[in-house]
């Protein structure tokens, strides 16, 4: 599989969006992140997973997935191996991806984008 594998499968995905965060591409439901080619010139992509489904993966096809090294991996980013996925492997992970986020906005609301200021810069805002 390829970076643009990857972008097609997830943007297939339900109310799935192309971001960037950080100069990467990144993809989204309910504007917030699932997945990233953030690493795709290592020949990765990165999903965000719980560290139970992260755990899951490495166990079951360690020649394709692995932590992200540091806290990000310790809370559930995974590398996936592109070279070395399939089209279903690839889009059964991107799925597990997309459907914690959408629980997980089930959970918290939708988000909330930046208030406009009175000169018309946008405002951070903060939970």
């Amino acid at each position: 599989m390829t970076p643009n594998d990857f972008r097609l499968i997830a943007l297939g995905l339900p109310d799935a969006e192309e971001g960037s965060h950080m100069g990467a591409a990144d993809f989204r439901v309910g504007g917030r992140i699932f997945a990233t080619l953030a690493s795709q010139n290592e020949g990765y992509g990165n999903l965000m997973l719980t560290p139970g489904q992260q755990s899951a993966f490495v166990e079951e096809l360690p020649e394709i997935f692995l932590p992200i090294k540091g806290g990000w991996g310790r809370m559930g980013a995974t590398h996936i191996r592109l070279a070395k996925a399939n089209e279903d492997v690839l889009t059964g992970a991107l799925r597990v991806a997309w459907q914690l986020r959408i629980d997980k906005n089930k959970k918290s609301g939708p988000k909330k984008s930046a208030a406009p200021r009175r000169n018309g810069k946008k405002r951070i805002t903060k939970k």
